[in-house]
């Protein structure tokens, strides 16, 4: 395959309570279907809130399996808990091995790695990382199997939390280590990928449209596909839409288009928890 096609989708937020969300997934939907990438990729998030609605994965589940192409997914906080983070209070509903268990069972893997067009693609559980948990510690063995035979190609990581704001050297306070892989997770993936030829971070998490290059990485955020989030609420870094993002990889080189979807809203996240 000389060229491959990846639409990349990310906090959907699905609920069946919340139809205006539901109408946001199928316009994605609909134009997954015109456009009929090679791949759909769910950087996390599938589901509104699992730890306070466990149906809202099985909802999620139901659209995706729908979409016309294949679709892979990583779980996001709303999936199955938060990091534990080294500043901050401990997170309300901290990501657990019974709700990631819940993930594998209900949604399938929470990791993969595939070749695709001269490119090694993975996708990794940020949610885990920094737990303790036996399935993180397996994680980072069977990343550091998987970057070993890379054969020197190009990576594109998908991942649900951005590496960072700008920089490696970002200081962690308590808002930027629930936004961003926290520390020491966060160092010791850089170190991990410094060894081989990164050249994409996926990320979603932020419901920002952002996309910036740091050394050879290009990082791309991902906005929601649900909702945005007022600047009252949330900091205003980048840009606040709903969309979602489409990818050409070629053999050595990829392109990046950042679209919306004809008829996607920008649905605000206080109105719908006014309802």
């Amino acid at each position: 395959m000389s060229q491959f096609r990846l639409t990349q989708i990310s906090d959907t937020h699905l609920a069946r309570r919340l139809t205006t969300l539901t109408e946001n997934f199928h316009r994605v939907s609909e134009y997954i279907d015109a456009t009929r990438p090679d791949l759909v990729v769910n950087t996390g998030d599938l589901a509104f809130d699992v730890p306070t609605s466990p149906d809202d994965l099985a909802f999620a589940r139901t659209l995706h399996a729908a979409l016309p192409v294949p679709c892979r997914h990583v779980p996001g906080n709303h999936d199955i808990g938060d990091n534990p983070t080294v500043v901050g209070p401990a997170p309300s509903d901290p990501a657990t091995e019974g709700a990631r268990q819940n993930f594998l069972s209900v949604i399938g893997e929470d990791r993969w790695r595939f070749d695709a067009a001269g490119w090694c693609f993975i996708g990794l559980n940020s949610l885990i990382m920094n737990t303790g948990l036996a399935s993180e510690v397996e994680q980072f063995d069977w990343l550091a199997s998987e970057l070993a035979r890379t054969g020197g190609k190009p990576v594109a990581l998908f991942i649900h939390k951005p590496f960072y704001l700008d920089t490696p050297e970002d200081p962690e306070f308590e808002e930027s280590a629930i936004r961003y892989v926290p520390q020491p997770a966060r160092r010791r993936l850089i170190e991990m990928f410094n060894a081989i030829d990164l050249r994409l971070v996926a990320s979603g998490h932020v419901h920002q449209r952002r996309d910036f290059t740091y050394g050879r990485v290009r990082h791309v955020w991902a906005p929601s596909a649900g909702f945005i989030m007022s600047d009252k609420r949330q900091e205003r870094i980048a840009l606040k839409e709903t969309g979602l993002v489409e990818y050409r990889f070629a053999p050595d080189s990829f392109e990046v288009r950042h679209v919306r979807a004809p008829g996607q809203i920008d649905i605000d996240l206080d109105s719908l928890l006014k309802r």
